[in-house]
This record gives C-alpha cells, sequence and structure tokens, in this order.
C-alpha cells in the first residue's frame, strides 16, 4: 500500500523540523513541516530538495487517497483519527508559500500575536522533556535547552539541586478528552498535585468544547470544573494554539524555580507584579461623585458630566490625587 511518511529533518539549521513525503501519483512530493500534523493551526512547509536516504522515520501512514486538485492537495490517511488534510500550495508577498491545514484549523482565527523573546528569571532555562512525549516543544523561540529522560510526573519540568521544582502537562483537547472519559485524568492531576506547582496546558480553546460532535459538551464542560475544585493547586489552562502554550509553560516553569530559589535561600524575588501598596486607588467615576455630591447637600444635575468645582470638592474631601476623571 501507498503511504504518507514523516521523517525528522537532518539539517539542524532548519526552522522546520520534520519531512513529510506526499505519495502523488505523478511521483512523491517532499516537504519540510514545522510539525507532525496541523492540529491546533495551519503548519507552514517549504519544499524540500529530496528525501535522506538515511532519513530518521517518525510515523508511516498507509493513505487511502493524495490526489492534486488544483492548487491543493487532499490527503486521506487509512486511520480513525487524524486523517483528512489538505496541502494548500500559493503565493505570499511574491514567493511561494505552503500551508498544511485540516478543516477545523482552516476556519480558526489566527491570534495574530508575536512572542517574546526575553529570558525568564535572568537566565537561560534548562528544561527537562519527558523521553515519552512523542513530538516534544523544542522551545526554540525561547531562550532555553532541552534535555530529555522519563519523568514521574508531567511532560515539562525544571529542576533544582536534582530535584523537580514544577511540571506542566501538555494536552490537545482529543487527548484531554480521551483521558477524561477513561478516568484517567484524576490519576494525571493527583500525580501533578504531588509534585507542588504543576499546571496542565491545553493547545487549545475553551470555546471549542462546546463544539464537540461525538461527546456531548455539557459532560466536558462539568468535568473540567470538577477537575478545577478536586485538584484546584492544579490549573487547566486553554492556551489556543500551540506556539502560546509552549511560551506559557516557559514562563510558568522559569517563575517557579525563581520562586523556588528565594524560598531556599531567603531571598527576594524580582517584583513583576505591584504589592497592595503600589496599586493605585480605582479612578471615581461619576456616579461615584454624583451621589457623594447629594449626599453632602450640593446641587448636581441628574445625568451628563459634571462640573469640575465638583470633582475638586470630592477630591479635597476624600484625598483622592487628581487624575483624568471618567466622562
Amino acid at each position: 500500500m501507498i503511504e504518507f511518511v514523516i521523517a525528522r529533518n537532518p539539517d539542524p539549521e532548519s526552522s522546520l523540523p520534520f519531512l513529510v513525503r506526499l505519495p502523488l501519483p505523478d511521483g512523491p512530493v517532499v516537504l519540510k513541516a514545522r510539525d507532525v500534523w496541523p492540529r491546533t493551526a495551519k503548519l507552514y512547509c517549504h519544499r524540500a530538495s529530496e528525501w535522506p536516504a538515511d532519513a530518521e522515520i517518525v510515523e508511516r501512514v498507509h493513505v487511502r487517497s493524495c490526489e492534486r486538485r488544483g492548487a491543493a492537495v487532499d490527503l486521506v490517511l487509512d486511520r480513525a483519527r487524524e486523517h483528512r488534510s489538505q496541502f494548500v500550495f500559493t503565493k505570499a508577498r511574491g514567493r511561494d508559500v505552503i500551508f498544511w491545514q485540516t478543516a477545523r484549523t482552516s476556519k480558526q482565527a489566527r491570534p495574530n500575536v508575536g512572542l517574546p523573546t526575553a529570558r525568564v528569571a535572568g537566565a537561560a532555562l534548562a528544561i527537562v522533556v519527558d523521553s515519552h512525549e512523542r513530538y516534544p516543544w523544542t522551545f526554540s523561540h525561547q531562550q532555553a535547552t532541552t534535555t530529555r529522560r522519563a519523568l514521574p510526573a508531567g511532560d515539562y519540568a525544571v529542576e533544582a539541586d536534582e530535584r523537580i521544582v514544577a511540571v506542566v502537562e501538555r494536552k490537545s483537547l482529543d487527548d484531554l478528552i480521551t483521558t477524561m472519559n477513561t478516568g484517567r485524568l484524576r490519576y494525571v492531576l493527583a500525580e501533578l498535585a504531588g509534585v507542588g506547582r504543576a499546571a496542565v496546558v491545553v493547545e487549545d480553546r475553551y470555546s471549542s468544547v462546546f463544539k464537540l460532535r461525538h461527546v456531548r459538551p455539557a459532560v466536558i464542560a462539568d468535568g473540567l470544573g470538577e477537575a478545577a475544585a478536586r485538584f484546584p493547586s492544579v490549573p487547566i489552562l486553554f492556551a489556543e494554539t500551540r506556539p502560546l502554550a509552549q511560551e506559557w509553560t516557559f514562563r510558568f516553569l522559569g517563575a517557579a524555580l525563581a520562586h523556588d530559589h528565594a524560598e531556599r535561600v531567603g531571598g527576594e524575588i524580582r517584583a513583576t507584579l505591584p504589592s497592595a501598596g503600589e496599586v493605585a486607588p480605582p479612578e471615581p467615576t461619576t456616579a461615584d461623585v454624583r451621589r457623594w455630591a447629594r449626599a453632602s447637600g450640593m446641587q448636581v444635575a441628574a445625568a451628563g458630566r459634571l462640573h469640575p468645582d465638583v470633582w475638586a470638592a470630592y477630591r479635597l474631601a476624600i484625598a483622592v490625587p487628581p487624575t483624568r476623571h471618567r466622562r
């Protein structure tokens, strides 16, 4: 049978870590790809010169059909899940581009955000990746290094003095639903809670829960609510896309490592959130000042803007620093 093959890109300088081979009737097409399947967003691809003779195969899947239709190649694989996708060959800004998409990701709105590249906790982060993680994040956009070995809980972790400080469990929406329906989610959350600082990051939107067709959305929503109530120390975060999930994990692990260090040595963490004494008092609204003026016996209109003398009297009485008031 004809096969769709995925391998690792042997070029260490390439930002596209995988190779895919499309078995078209007029000859195979080899592409570099950012990931092994467009699960949460369209994947950018680029033509590769050839298929390496000693390719490190990641996956082989039998193909039901692989046909070129105009500017696109429709691919149908012989498996129950993640079997239909499309490669679109187009142009952008005068150059050829290729996108790998599914019906789901083609409709998904892009977040259109740029991710920061600043370090976390003032240094490059060393992240341990569980050896059972099949398609791990590389953190290539962040200033981090990765090593692989088996973790007792979670998929990504940071350590201090050979002790795990924090862990993150990564889930696609399909994986989260499967784990929940089989009852494994409780055991996963219990293991994560034992670490101390832990979280579950989902590479999708929370709204996608209510678009499910093969399972009742209310059942999944109830399960997520129960998980939050039963394991409050292990939040389940919906990060919208794979890059955003990776970015949140990077920041969380870095902050957890900094807090752990401060707790052990008795130091202080550089503040990123203002303390209670540094937060400015909330700006009064026109309705607040109007109520105060009436209670003080002042004549004010029932609607519209207040005279500046009323605002001045309010600030003098309440000791509120002058700011631009709301209209």
